[in-house]
């Protein structure tokens, strides 16, 4: 019978300790880097649905002041709601009802999950914590949470 080398024999318990020891350092290191690029992706997936939906805001109140389509007086131009922006308006002065749309669908809140945003209007306090209901001048997030560069998502 041959002798077996002692390092053919196995790992020592100092050997496991060790490699444990390095995993859970690299683990340390890896879980808050992978939080911080979740959340940093978020943040621009909700820059991106903000600048998509005041877009269409504004294309709506840019197409109202031209007098494509008749609006009520309180309202300033802008959209009633957020569905009118997807059904869209009829285009004044056109024969056969065209229809002028300014979304496709409703942009996912990436911080929340939902199709809830928090709307701001025209005629709304500027520090008012909620919607007057009149028209939709602006929009944001309903998450109080802080982003990475030290501000509130629902000021962005």
């Amino acid at each position: 019978m041959k002798m077996r080398a002692r390092w053919e024999k196995g790992m020592t318990m100092t050997e496991l300790v060790l490699v444990l020891a390095i995993l859970s350092i690299l683990t340390a290191v890896a879980v808050p880097t992978i939080e911080m690029s979740v959340k940093r992706q978020k943040e621009i997936e909700l820059r991106r649905a903000l600048r998509i939906l005041r877009t269409a805001i504004d294309d709506y109140k840019r197409a109202s002041d031209m007098g494509w389509f008749m609006t009520d007086y309180e309202q300033f131009g802008y959209p009633p709601d957020l569905e009118t922006l997807i059904e869209g308006v009829e285009k004044q002065g056109l024969e056969g009802g065209e229809e002028i749309k300014f979304l496709r669908n409703l942009p996912l809140d990436p911080m929340t999950n939902t199709y809830e945003w928090g709307l701001i209007s025209y005629q709304d306090e500027p520090d008012a914590e909620s919607w007057g209901g009149e028209n939709v001048f602006d929009i944001h997030t309903t998450n109080q949470a802080t982003a990475l560069d030290g501000t509130k998502y629902s000021d962005w």
